[in-house]
């Protein structure tokens, strides 16, 4: 096992959030190491890398200036909601500009994260290489993995004789063309696929498994979180948020129900939200059928839960992803019903040098808040060398629960177990870093580990 002398980090990840985790190091002078399964930077939005779940035609669904990071501004250019080849474009822009690639060590998978003493052993083999394997000892360890790459995929019971596959695996629509396609899964990827078959499948349907309240991209000419970010803005209470919220989507769509789709049966943001602007399109003209859950199957014949039946060549689903972290005991991050046992779901209670970044499913943009959270990250590991009192408060802060809905009580599902309301999680992140003071912005000093 290698001992770094100066202590370095590892960063596990570079997606997103491992990136901006990668800047924020380098500014402050944080020595460190960051591992990338694949051969670039960009994650889930490295399209065609066996770890995206990008599909050609995938959008972002919060707008470009919600999602940015906060000192790189997307281009002007570049539509309000960018395709994924924007997407990626951006990202390695951002690594090219604050010369992150020589930080990152591609092709190279993380095996094994243990505790060693008051290091950290981490060891990482090349990807086509699993035996390679190297061990060396880390100071602390940033998880940042990503949470879209393990596809969840449920029981189908009976025998189905149909093409089963995932949202993580469908990338193009001509494996739909003349099939009948079932989507399973009403959240943004089910909506998006089952728009996209409605355009190419001889029959599309829906299996909904409750109602949703359904939010166009835009709402009076604006992308709609920009229009919710200045209700925020103007601190206007979330009651009368919600209302104004619903009677302007109530104007623009209509009630799902009067298209025929489930009644929703929580409030407006209670669930992560479904932005699409199509879906109910394709239902009223019939060429999305909705239907509840799976019954069973045999041979081609699909039975739903209330009794109806129809011939299905194509199952996807759209089902989520699990909560996945193969090289780590997951005891360090998730409680008994897999949901985060961290501060701000990024901090560790307990240990001084784990953290995890972008753990989060916010209603809003992922990036910026990622940003947030490594700059906080940052300011914590600077405190400790060189600001005790505040790293002590910081210490005691971290040990204690922290409500991240904002007093929202989301559906208790999978799919809400890593949910925060963005607008009060930016803001106590931004808090937190006004607290730090001079450790926000002071460098890290390399030479005293």
């Amino acid at each position: 096992m290698q001992d770094y002398p100066d202590k370095r980090f590892c960063v596990i990840g570079a997606g997103p959030s491992g990136l901006t985790v990668a800047k924020n190091f380098r500014q402050r002078n944080i020595p460190f190491d960051c591992f990338e399964s694949q051969d670039d930077v960009g994650g889930n939005w490295f399209y065609g890398s066996p770890a995206s779940s990008v599909y050609a035609s995938t959008h972002l669904i919060s707008s470009k200036r919600m999602t940015e990071y906060t000192d790189f501004p997307m281009p002007k250019g570049i539509a309000p909601y960018p395709s994924h080849v924007e997407v990626l474009s951006y990202l390695r822009s951002y690594a090219d500009h604050f010369a992150l690639r020589e930080h990152i060590t591609f092709g190279t998978v993380v095996r094994r994260v243990e505790r060693a003493g008051s290091l950290w052993r981490v060891t990482t083999s090349p990807r086509n290489d699993p035996r390679a394997e190297v061990t060396r000892a880390y100071l602390g360890v940033v998880v940042a993995n990503g949470h879209h790459w393990d596809p969840l995929l449920p029981e189908l019971p009976g025998d189905f004789a149909g093409r089963v596959l995932h949202s993580h695996d469908y990338k193009t629509p001509n494996i739909l063309a003349d099939k009948r396609v079932l989507v399973v899964g009403a959240g943004n990827s089910g909506c998006d696929i089952a728009v996209e078959s409605a355009q190419h499948a001889a029959a599309t349907y829906l299996s909904m498994r409750r109602g949703y309240h359904f939010i166009p991209k835009f709402l009076l000419g604006r992308p709609t979180d920009r229009l919710a970010d200045s209700l925020h803005r103007k601190h206007v209470p979330r009651w009368l948020q919600r209302w104004i919220s619903t009677i302007l989507v109530r104007i623009a769509l209509g009630p799902p129900h009067r298209y025929g789709l489930p009644r929703p049966e929580h409030r407006l943001f209670e669930t992560h939200p479904i932005i699409n602007s199509q879906l109910l399109y394709y239902v009223g003209h019939g060429g999305i059928q909705p239907k509840p859950d799976i019954a069973s199957a045999h041979g081609n014949t699909v039975r739903f839960r209330d009794g109806s039946e129809e011939s299905i060549d194509t199952i996807i689903y759209a089902t989520g992803f699990k909560v996945s972290f193969p090289f780590l005991d997951s005891r360090l991050i998730l409680d008994d019903r897999n949901r985060p046992c961290l501060y701000l779901n990024v901090f560790h209670p307990e240990e001084e040098n784990l953290f995890v970044a972008g753990l989060i499913q916010p209603n809003s943009g992922l990036w910026g808040l990622a940003d947030y959270q490594a700059q906080l990250i940052s300011a914590y590991i600077v405190a400790r060398q060189q600001d005790s009192q505040r790293a002590r408060w910081f210490r005691g802060l971290k040990a204690k629960p922290l409500d991240l809905g904002n007093g929202i009580r989301y559906v208790d599902s999978p799919r809400h177990v890593l949910e925060v309301e963005y607008y009060s999680y930016r803001r106590q992140l931004k808090k937190l870093l006004a607290e730090f003071g001079p450790s926000a912005t002071l460098p890290y000093e390399a030479e005293h580990g």
